[in-house]
């Protein structure tokens, strides 16, 4: 991988570059392309603490943060956990229950055959809204929390990896390439540019302290296996060490 260590005087020109390094999967025929730069970044979820939401104009007070049209599920799998867990929830922990319940469900096939949360209230159905007696935010998190349990296994796929981002390319002799990085306004197509916030490019939501590959360790071995995880995070600590970083484009001229 060819690197250029940036000086100050030059990140003004770097733009939105970011820095990646490949890594051989030991068990498969994978090469993961691992986005550097955001994972040793200070990216944190400022769901609450000043996310403006995901509409086209400033909405903190609705407090949806990016729940806004509901989850797109990635397939009958993610869907069927979904719902399972829709069935285990409580009153106290989602407050639109009893919608969820009813004929209709949480989930449905919208005119691009797509699997998408439904809406209620203008916003996904498992979002809880300021006043609620439970507090705001997804039910499903929620639940996980209570039961102390890692809200990937509960909540949709889509949901739980943001703001990371996995995309997979297969060669035609097999071999899979597949890209662990965030996700960007392009990445949601056209509707993308029609956000008036996101946070990847928000300088607020990269406050935390602990990088990225530490804070969603758990969400990083759901994508890429405990293995992979390891070579990652050998990687980035080493670099870590040798205070080697490009700061992320989102904090760039700060």
């Amino acid at each position: 991988m060819a690197r250029r260590e940036a000086r100050p005087k030059d990140l003004a020109a770097l733009g939105d570059a970011h820095e990646w390094v490949s890594i051989d999967d030991p068990d498969e025929n994978r090469t993961w392309m691992v986005d550097v730069t955001f994972l040793e970044s200070g990216w944190r979820c400022i769901y609450l603490n000043g996310c403006q939401g995901v509409l086209t104009g400033p909405s903190p007070e609705l407090a949806q943060g990016c729940c806004s049209y509901g989850a797109h599920l990635t397939g009958e799998d993610d869907s069927e956990r979904v719902q399972a867990a829709a069935l285990t929830l409580t009153a106290e922990q989602w407050q639109f229950r009893s919608k969820g319940r009813g004929k209709r469900g949480v989930i449905y096939t919208n005119a691009d055959g797509e699997l998408v949360t439904r809406l209620v209230e203008d916003a996904c159905i498992f979002l809880n809204r300021p006043g609620f007696a439970g507090g705001a935010g997804c039910a499903l998190h929620r639940a996980a929390i209570d039961r102390g349990i890692e809200p990937l296994e509960l909540k949709p796929d889509v949901c739980w990896q943001l703001p990371l981002r996995r995309s997979d390319e297969v060669a035609a002799d097999g071999h899979v390439t597949s890209t662990l990085t965030e996700w960007r306004r392009r990445n949601w197509g056209e509707g993308g540019h029609d956000f008036h916030w996101w946070c990847t490019e928000a300088p607020e939501a990269f406050g935390a302290r602990r990088p990225v590959y530490e804070t969603m360790r758990a969400e990083i071995i759901a994508i890429t296996g405990e293995k992979v995880y390891k070579l990652i995070g050998r990687y980035l600590a080493a670099r870590e060490a040798r205070s080697v970083r490009l700061p992320h484009p989102a904090v760039r001229s700060r």
